[in-house]
């Protein structure tokens, strides 16, 4: 059996009514040699009998029990064939020409460990704003840029066979050691930071992914999580990366404050203003995010909903 170019990850729990939509954009891409793996985490909606009607170039895979994303990932990515592994979130789309650009940016420089594209952020109907549209990444050995600011979104990212096996050997060789199981919200960071880490970046200047949010943005209701992963993340970096807090003084200083600053976020949500106040109150000053959390928190925790979409409505620039 002929190895395929691409690996195309799907992972899924019951995603049937946006998965045809999902599957249609990837069977339309320009680019043919590549396999799906359909890693099924215990749907009990038509999302079996959906897969399963797409034929032989799809494989299906039904995990025993349902298990964090985390796992799923590297339960799929261990049927994986491909020389590049590429990720469709299932009420995600792709534009025809992704896998296309992507391929042949990997091709031109073998020191290209991943290449994300472009994205459009949409609600189903309309589009609600373009990832690249306020700032382009960086592109080459961008470790830092991308820790300042992560521009990857998962169903954008192709990534090198080699480069992810490397995240293994970080963990001792253990095939799980591709996505962080232990983490939740922050394991698709996680392997974006340590590939970044070791290999070049690249990027196609255009929408080729179409990401779909459901509903009100939820990422303020999970800053407890953030808070506690990203310090995770930190001591992660010091243990594999000799000499980090040296080499990389001002990110393990950024990370530590990013961490004060989701953990203020959670206080503040609970009703613990005083708390939330005196947690960032070191970095008070530091930027126009902090200043503007700050007289934020003396509002009660139950405007909270209405200051996250005030601020997510605010430019990048203001949220920094």
């Amino acid at each position: 059996m002929s190895v395929p170019t691409v690996s195309v990850i799907m992972n899924c729990l019951n995603s049937a009514r946006d998965l045809r939509a999902a599957l249609d954009s990837l069977m339309a891409q320009s680019f043919g040699d590549f396999e799906v793996i359909f890693w099924d985490n215990g749907s009990t909606d038509d999302s079996p009998a959906i897969a399963q009607s797409r034929g032989p170039r799809l494989r299906y895979f039904r995990g025993e029990k349902t298990v964090p994303l985390g796992a799923a990932r590297n339960l799929a990515l261990a049927r994986a064939r491909g020389r590049y592994l590429a990720f469709l979130d299932c009420d995600d789309l792709w534009r025809p020409q992704k896998l296309e650009k992507q391929v042949a940016l990997f091709e031109a420089n073998a020191r290209v460990g991943l290449v994300c594209t472009d994205t459009e952020i949409f609600d189903g109907r309309r589009t609600l704003k373009r990832l690249f549209a306020e700032a382009r990444p960086a592109r080459g050995m961008v470790f830092g840029a991308l820790m300042e600011r992560q521009w990857i979104s998962m169903s954008s990212a192709m990534i090198r066979r080699e480069a992810l096996d490397s995240l293994a050997a970080e963990a001792g060789g253990q095939a799980g050691g591709w996505f962080d199981e232990s983490l939740n919200v922050c394991e698709e960071a996680d392997v974006f930071y340590r590939i970044a880490h070791d290999w070049e970046l690249d990027y196609v200047d255009e929408p080729l992914t179409l990401w779909r949010v459901h509903g009100a943005n939820t990422t303020f209701r999970k800053f407890g999580q953030f808070a506690d992963e990203t310090l995770r993340i930190l001591d992660k970096h010091r243990r594999i990366y000799p000499g980090y807090d040296t080499e990389h003084a001002e990110l393990a200083a950024l990370l530590t404050r990013r961490a004060a600053f989701q953990k203020a976020v959670a206080l503040w949500r609970e009703g613990r203003n005083a708390e939330a106040r005196a947690v960032m109150a070191p970095w008070r000053g530091l930027s126009r995010k902090y200043r503007l959390f700050w007289w934020a928190s003396f509002l009660p925790g139950s405007l909270f909903d209405l200051a996250a979409r005030a601020y997510f409505a605010l430019p990048a620039g203001l949220r920094r």
